[in-house]
């Protein structure tokens, strides 16, 4: 599964391989730290190489930090389509991270979760160096739908943070996504699937073409893939909506019922108009340079361009408008309640209005589009400086961008809605207007209040670094190895509502602009000092310099002590920071509509709309990571390792939403201030409902880790066995204990998750079944029990020859059927922690020339 270099491999035994499977990785640097270097034991070079979670190159892959990796041969056969799904699947992952199956709020958008700290809080790497972020406009993390599962060789998972070494973001950990280079030849993939049930088909077609020289190397990439829908009607485990906005209108809850008013009896079913799958068009290309010139300076670089069509499909738009109701003192627009209306019990309210709520099915389903454009270009240069000794140097910049425009079609505009229905009054017994009628509407009343909702957004990043590396001095034990550096980066985003949504006249929530940037200019280093043949520490120290908030300081300490040839210990305690984004300084008030219960019975549908607001004078958020563990290869089991780890992360002044329902549930329990912070009015009036961003957050989660990696022959085959396993401790935020939770908005954070995989094969043969295992939760608004599930999966691949290849694999094999979720945010579950697909079957083919 890992890519070693050749001179590691051919000194390693089978016990070596396992340990150094489960306990780091390799990275191949893109500069002259990737030469060999000194001649070591038997005459072989050994290469040096880089780790993710340190800018050191080294001889040795054992450092402190803990690191996953999932590579290409394995992505491929367990069938994923996406970065987002390799990443979600791996037992580190909690929380609900948007994706595929996430039909309401994401445009498109795909994410990651490490430790369910959030997706802003995890840092995303290419090659190394830092992601833009991507989406629909301002955005503050990576949209991993940029990167195409084509060009990824393998993708490393640091489990620690890492502030002091890549600076903000890195509170939870890294993943750095390593994309296919060194590549000499021709080779084109056909990969697709579908689910048993003739729905949610998937196509990527893929080409790779590279070039070796004596200077070099030079690799070019192109990349198409397209995902069908799957809708939520077509899964018979889906319970029926119960929308409280009917076809026919409802005035104060009430509806017409032949000539009389009568309370409403029956809700809407929204998930016949629902995706449960979106469908998404993806094209990339992608390139990758390696070259050394004569002077003996080396040039690096990588492209990356994607473009994604997405689509989502919701019911159509549930309308809602306060009317006025005409007085002896009323001398503007109003509506008139008909002696029908008030035997009915249809009556104003405190301030003489009633509420008209109607579905608006005569406009046509909300169909949301995304067409969004990511640009990314990183290059550099490094050489050697013949100093007291020889120094590594290297000289980089990078730049991304992203533009988007999002579409909504068949928005409806409620002030003109709320006019149609006052130009539609009329009096005398023969006159009815046509909105409380309880029949479709004219054409022309929909065309004149609909409209085609427009968004632009995009981000832009500049990043200028420098960097210097080598061996300082020498030890007894051995030489000191350093890192220091320096970088400029400048991040900036924008995001432009339609003008109707700008100004609160559409339905939809109201939502103001966001437009902002900010610089940094960051210095650090590292040292790597080995104490004694067996003890080794590594240091880190950054420093960190906004223009929105100031200044940051971070480090961490790691120490690796071999006990033995079997046994190594490690820990790491770090320090970290997370700057606030541009989204979250600058972005403008916004309504949503979340999934909540309202504890005093006003409201007649599970969402509810809050009001999100911004601040300009955010902190930087402040963490703690501690982990500590060992990496055990016992001599009497030949090509077995086993790691353990238990780590703890504490955040302070984060910056966050507060738990809404947490509030609503206290303010109705008496708390006035939990009243007062949301904006909650007497008796439950939740027309002011708000959501402040704050400093005042905090997170406190801990777990342990347990990985098995067992590579041995038996039987004529070669076998691997696997198991990641990830048990949750404790997830606390803001006075809230979410450990084994589940809900809507909050939750997802099972208290046991594993992985585990079986492989066999021989020469050109290859045999995997595999499964993953999702724990028990509680629901976290009814605290109902909800149960643990196991997914299955098959594959298999078959190497015909040297230039063909193909697989074949089914992923949940026994159908099973997501868990009911009854505070769920879709579908009566939740799509981003459980699969809601079903079984399905892929396969692909590659030709390689």
């Amino acid at each position: 599964m890992l890519t070693l270099p050749q001179a590691w491999a051919e000194q390693a035994t089978a016990n070596d391989v396992a340990r150094q499977a489960n306990n780091q990785t390799v990275t191949h640097t893109a500069s002259a730290a990737n030469t060999m270097d000194s001649t070591v034991d038997n005459g072989q070079a050994m290469e040096r190489i880089a780790v993710t979670g340190s800018r050191i190159s080294r001889q040795s892959m054992e450092t402190a930090s803990p690191v996953t990796v999932i590579d290409a041969d394995t992505i491929r056969a367990e069938g994923y389509q996406s970065v987002d799904e390799v990443l979600q699947a791996q037992p580190a992952m909690a929380g609900m991270a948007v994706g595929a199956t996430t039909n309401n709020g994401a445009d498109g958008i795909a994410q990651v979760d490490l430790r369910g700290m959030g997706a802003n809080r995890t840092l995303v790497l290419l090659n190394g160096r830092r992601m833009v972020n991507s989406g629909s406009g301002a955005d503050s993390a990576v949209d991993l739908n940029t990167i195409p599962v084509a060009m990824i060789a393998r993708v490393e998972i640091l489990k620690d943070g890492a502030s002091a070494v890549y600076g903000s973001d890195a509170i939870a950990g890294v993943v750095n996504i390593i994309t296919k280079k060194d590549f000499d030849g021709f080779q084109f993939d056909i990969n697709g699937g579908a689910t048993d049930k003739g729905d949610g088909e998937n196509v990527e077609l893929s080409a790779l073409y590279g070039f070796s020289t004596e200077r070099g190397n030079y690799t070019l990439g192109l990349a198409y893939s397209d995902r069908q829908g799957v809708m939520q009607a077509d899964r018979d485990w889906v319970p029926p909506g119960a929308s409280s906005f009917v076809p026919g209108g409802s005035l104060d809850g009430k509806v017409r019922d032949g000539d009389d008013w009568v309370a409403r009896s029956e809700g809407y079913d929204y998930t016949e108009e629902s995706w449960l799958q979106t469908p998404s068009s993806k094209y990339s290309v992608f390139a990758n340079a390696l070259h050394e010139f004569d002077s003996g300076i080396s040039f690096n670089g990588d492209l990356l361009y994607t473009k994604r069509q997405s689509e989502q499909m919701m019911a159509p738009q549930p309308a809602s408008v306060m009317l006025d109701v005409c007085d002896d003192d009323t001398t503007s627009d109003c509506i008139t309640l008909t002696e029908q209306m008030l035997i009915g019990g249809i009556t104003p309210d405190e301030q003489g209005r009633v509420e008209y709520r109607r579905r608006m099915t005569d406009a046509g389903n909300r169909i949301y589009e995304q067409d969004t454009d990511t640009l990314r270009v990183s290059a550099g240069l490094s050489g050697q400086l013949d100093l007291p000794s020889v120094m590594d140097w290297e000289l980089s910049y990078t730049y991304g961008n992203n533009s988007a425009t999002t579409w909504v079609h068949n928005s409806i505009n409620a002030t003109k809605m709320a006019q149609s229905i006052y130009d539609s009054e009329c009096s005398g017994s023969e006159c009815s207007n046509p909105w409380f009628s309880g029949e479709p509407l004219d054409p022309s009343i929909i065309n004149d209040i609909s409209y085609l909702e427009q968004t632009e957004g995009g981000n832009e990043q500049h990043i200028a670094a420098a960097l210097l590396s080598g061996e300082l001095f020498e030890l007894p034990a051995g030489m000191a190895a350093f890192a220091v550096g320096a970088e400029y980066r400048h991040d900036s985003g924008y995001y432009t509502p339609d003008p109707v949504i700008v100004a609160g006249d559409g339905t939809a929530a109201q939502q103001d602009p966001t437009d902002g940037s900010y610089d940094v200019i960051s210095v650090f280093q590292e040292i790597s000092l080995p104490f004694t043949d067996a003890l080794t520490g590594e240091f880190a120290l950054r420093f960190d310099d906004y223009s929105t908030f100031g200044k940051a300081t971070t480090w961490k300490i790691g120490l690796t002590y071999e006990a033995s040839d079997e046994l190594m210990l490690r820990t790491v305690a770090a320090t970290g920071f997370r700057a606030p984004n541009v989204s979250e300084l600058y972005g403008g008030n916004s309504g949503s509509y979340d999934y909540l219960t309202d504890p005093w019975g006003n409201e007649e549908d599970a969402q509810i709309l809050v009001n999100y607001t911004s601040d300009a004078d955010l902190k930087a958020e402040q963490s703690e990571s501690y982990t500590a563990g060992l990496v055990y290869s016992p001599r009497y089991l030949d090509g077995m390792s086993v790691t353990v780890d238990y780590w703890r992360f504490k955040i302070k002044d984060a910056i966050a939403r507060l738990d809404v329902q947490a509030g609503l549930n206290a303010c109705h329990g008496g708390d006035t201030s939990a009243c007062e912070t949301f904006n909650i009015g007497p008796d439950g009036n939740l027309t002011n409902l708000t959501n402040p961003l704050t400093n005042v957050g905090y997170q406190d989660t801990s777990g342990v880790d347990m990985n098995l990696l067992y590579v041995f022959a038996l039987g004529g085959l070669d076998w691997q066995v696997r198991n990641d396993l990830t048990y949750l401790l404790q997830f606390e935020q803001d006075g809230v204990d979410y450990t084994g939770t589940i809900g809507g908005m909050y939750g997802g954070y099972a208290k046991l998750k594993n992985n585990f995989s079986l492989q066999a094969g021989q020469g050109d043969w290859q045999l995997i079944y595999a499964n993953r295992y999702i724990g028990a939760m509680d629901d976290i608004n009814y605290g109902d029990k909800v149960d643990g599930v196991l997914y299955h999966n098959v594959s298999a691949r078959y190497q015909f020859n040297d230039v063909y290849s193909a697989s074949l694999g089914v992923k949940n094999l026994t159908d099973e059927e997501p868990p009911m979720v009854a505070s769920g945010n879709e579908a009566g579950t939740v799509p981003e922690v459980y699969d809601t697909i079903g079984r399905q079957i892929y396969a692909g083919v590659s030709f390689r020339f």
